[in-house]
Parts: C-alpha cells; sequence; structure tokens
C-alpha cells in the first residue's frame, strides 16, 4: 500500500485555519500536496509558505460570502472543504446565563458556518460530479458539560444532524460528507485554560490535566489529542484513500465516550 494520500494539486478550503487544528490541517494538506486557502479573523504576520489567507468573520452571512467568493477567485475550483472554525464564548453558570445574544453566537459560529459555506461550495462539485466536506464536530454533541457549553454542545449536535442529511443528499452526485468529532485537544487554547486551571487549583500542569480529564467522565488513553492526531484523521479522510466513506463520524477522544 502506498503512502501518497493522492492529494497532491487538491485545491483545498479551510475556515478556522490559524491556530489549534486549523493550522494543523493547513500544514498537513500542503505537506500532503494541496493547495490550500483559509480563514482568519486577521491575517497571521508569519505564515507557512504556500498558505493563501483570507480575512473574515465567518460569524456573520456577509462574511461567510467574502470568504468563498475569494477562495474560488484565488483557487477557481474548491476540492475539499475542512469546517474547522468553531467554539464557545459562554460564561459559566449553566442555562440560566445564556442570554438570546449568546445562543445565536454559539449556532452562528458552529452551525450556520457550515451550512453557509456549503451552501456556496457544494453546489459546483456536485456539478462536477466530485468533492469533499468535512465537518469538525465534537463529542460535546453527546457528553454535554452543562456548567458552560450547553449552547455550544447543542450547536455541535445540530451540526452533526445536518451534516449527516447532507451526506445522503449529495453522496448519490459524487460528493462526500464527513464528520471528525474530538474530545479534549491539547489546542494553545486549552493549555492556557490548564494552566489557568493550575493556578486556580494550587496544582501543577499535569494536576490540572486529571481535573480535566476527571470532569469528562474519565480518559481512558490518559492524555489529549494533539492538533496533529486530529488533523493526520481529517486529512485521510479527504484523500482518495478513503473515498468510499461518507456519511459518518469519525471519534477522536482518547475512548472518552464509553459508546461510539
Amino acid at each position: 500500500m502506498s503512502f501518497d494520500l493522492g492529494l497532491a494539486g487538491r485545491r483545498v478550503f479551510v475556515t478556522g485555519g490559524t491556530k489549534g487544528v486549523g493550522a494543523a490541517v493547513v500544514q498537513s494538506m500542503l505537506d500532503a500536496g494541496a493547495q490550500v486557502v483559509t480563514t482568519a479573523r486577521s491575517i497571521p504576520a508569519e505564515a507557512p509558505e504556500g498558505v493563501s489567507y483570507i480575512a473574515a468573520d465567518l460569524t456573520t452571512a456577509e462574511g461567510c460570502k467574502a470568504a468563498t467568493d475569494a477562495a474560488v477567485e484565488r483557487l477557481g475550483v474548491i476540492d475539499i472543504v475542512v469546517n474547522v472554525v468553531g467554539g464557545s464564548e459562554a460564561p459559566p453558570g449553566g442555562f440560566a446565563v445564556l442570554s438570546d445574544e449568546m445562543w445565536e453566537t454559539a449556532i452562528n459560529l458552529n452551525l450556520m458556518t457550515a451550512v453557509r459555506v456549503d451552501r456556496a461550495l457544494l453546489p459546483a462539485m456536485r456539478e462536477r460530479g466530485t468533492g469533499v466536506t468535512i465537518h469538525v464536530t465534537s463529542i460535546q454533541h453527546q457528553l454535554p458539560l452543562p456548567e458552560s457549553t450547553t449552547a455550544y454542545a447543542a450547536a455541535k449536535a445540530a451540526l452533526s444532524t445536518y451534516s449527516k442529511s447532507l451526506s445522503k443528499e449529495v453522496a448519490p452526485d459524487g460528493v462526500r460528507v464527513l464528520r471528525v468529532s474530538p474530545g479534549w485537544v491539547e489546542t494553545e487554547a486549552a493549555v492556557r485554560f490548564a494552566e489557568r486551571l493550575a493556578a486556580d487549583s494550587g496544582t501543577d500542569y499535569k494536576g490540572a490535566q486529571k481535573i480535566i480529564m476527571d470532569s469528562l467522565g474519565g480518559l481512558p488513553l490518559g492524555r489529549p489529542a494533539t492538533p496533529q492526531e486530529v488533523a493526520d484523521l481529517i486529512t485521510f479522510l479527504a484523500s482518495p484513500k478513503a473515498g468510499a466513506i461518507t456519511g459518518s463520524e469519525h471519534v477522536i477522544d482518547g475512548g472518552t465516550v464509553p459508546t461510539a
């Protein structure tokens, strides 16, 4: 079996490609020989060679349109979409502290970005009879944390359902739709959170990791995934090597979810 993934020359659009999993996906696609355009709220001062950046706010319909229009203008054709952008900005305190504005923010960021990007780019894939879109969801759509991520988890659950329905609609036209569902990933933001937790709890970084793992109900692997591990899975799924895989969710959580 060849380890060449067959991605050389493929044109890839990645949302949220400057940090964490998104940045790792961008680099993995570049390493595989793909042409990559990605989005960011602001273009970084230092960026990997060969990446084209689009500054856009994807929480708005206007921002999604500007980003997808620019991606098509720069690449001509989009073969692969990887929708990584997402996150939670809600404060702790459970459902009662979540205002309508916080709900709208969570839904726009974690669901509507993918919906709007797909609506812009998938019709051309269907016409050509080929293409891949990958939605990064989260195990929190199965294991929400009620103290702080109810809106995020609900939006990711909606993204998962939307993705499954979309896959049924476009698979007969040659377009594959997949979900990648990470658990705890040791991104830059996750590291900062663990460091704050360590300081607040009077422990070290390893101690903070244990607190986080315990809050998740245990993590059999004993460590978080790295952004690169998630990116490697996404890159494989986007490749022709995974050409018969569509409509499915691929969990990468170190065994957190008891069943999948």
